[in-house]
């Protein structure tokens, strides 16, 4: 099999298929993954979602995340744990990447590298 150079993938295009504005900034979840838009996109509208660099996010909870720990995405904010409830109320939360920065308990933001 062979493949043909499209882009470099930093961001990708992305077609809002849903009937609210995307506002750059917004995070989104691509299937198993997440990414930030890039542009305003309108309802149908044709922009870009960045799926690589770091992002400071809220975090979910008041615990210490430190650098290289796998983070996902609630929600509520950025959280350690990859799911939560139990039985048929379990919740799964969309892998976000791991934590750029060393985020103290007392801090509400987290840097995450996203998608690494």
């Amino acid at each position: 099999m062979k493949a043909a150079y499209w882009q470099r993938g930093e961001s990708l295009d992305y077609v809002n298929a849903t009937t609210k504005k995307i506002e750059a900034g917004d995070v989104l979840t691509l299937g198993n993954r997440i990414g930030v838009a890039g542009t305003d996109m309108e309802p149908g509208a044709l922009g870009s979602v960045n799926v690589t660099g770091v992002y400071e996010f809220n975090k979910k909870d008041s615990t210490e995340l430190t650098v290289g720990m796998a983070v996902y995405l609630t929600a509520d904010g950025i959280t350690s744990s990859a799911s939560e409830g139990s039985g048929d109320d379990a919740v799964n939360h969309v892998l976000a990447g791991f934590v750029a920065a060393t985020s103290p308990a007392k801090s509400t933001k987290v840097h995450v590298k996203i998608n690494a």
